[in-house]
């Protein structure tokens, strides 16, 4: 592997067939070298989830012919992915590792259920800078091709800049129809939830089970989050840090009567 060029981990929580990262893959082969290890398997709502009870795989995929790249196919979860491509697959220690193209949000509360977004902060505890992309459009035939411009600038923003101590950033891309994004925002993560409901049925067995669904439900007014910015038709950068410690609590449970 050439040590000239920017190593680039390439990843996502779609599969490695998924539109999404192989539009990825794309945007990312004029900015460095490029190695994907991904999942073979749709791995969608896994978190950080990591392999622990089964045997993790890892084999060696040609996807696509006219590439000429390394890419693996991996068992396990996106965080599993990040895991054996720093300490088995890559021969040196990435300069970026980017997830995604996710398909769906992952602003928001999102971000704490993402695959996508979990390679990416996997990346960040190893002190690798890190990017997680995500297009609003679920359909697996969604258009991506609107995203590769605003994904190469600000790919080569972090290249050039490095990212800041423990930092990742979630990028998502609202689904525009016409017109070009507005521009881009820094946001905040947005106060927003999941009213979640259960469909309950049952089997041909007589056996209980449910579907998931639910209803979004944003919290929050203010304009500087990311659901407000991709409510508006810019691409929302959040920040996001691996470390979950509310600093700001610390004095009020420490006036609590711990020690008694």
């Amino acid at each position: 592997m050439s040590k000239n060029r920017p190593l680039i981990l390439v990843t996502n929580d779609d599969g490695i067939t998924a539109p999404g990262i192989r539009t990825l893959i794309q945007a990312m082969l004029p900015l460095g070298e490029v190695v994907v290890v991904a999942p073979d398997a749709p791995q969608s709502g896994m978190g950080h989830a990591i392999t622990v009870n089964d045997t993790l795989y890892c084999d060696p995929i040609k996807v696509d012919e006219s590439l000429d790249i390394k890419e693996f196919s991996c068992s396990g979860t996106p965080a599993d992915c990040v895991k054996i491509a720093v300490n088995e697959v890559l021969h040196r220690k990435p300069d970026l590792v980017v997830s995604g193209i996710n398909h769906g949000s992952n602003a928001s509360i999102n971000v704490i259920y993402s695959g996508t977004m979990s390679a990416a902060v996997e990346a960040g505890t190893m002190g690798i800078p890190a990017i997680g992309f995500s297009l609003l459009d679920f359909s697996y035939n969604a258009d991506f091709s609107h995203t590769v411009s605003p994904i190469q600038h600000l790919t080569r923003q972090c290249l050039t800049h490095g990212m800041p101590q423990g930092v990742v950033l979630n990028v998502n891309f609202p689904k525009i129809d016409q017109g070009p994004f507005k521009g881009i925002k820094v946001c905040r993560q947005a106060n927003a939830q999941w009213v979640e409901q259960f469909d309950k049925r049952k089997s041909p067995w007589g056996r209980t089970y449910y579907w998931l669904s639910g209803e979004f439900v944003n919290l929050d007014q203010g304009q500087d989050t990311d659901q407000w910015a991709l409510d508006n038709g810019y691409i929302s950068v959040v920040p996001v840090q691996y470390d979950l410690t509310a600093h700001y609590a610390m004095p009020l449970i420490n006036q609590w009567n711990l020690n008694s």
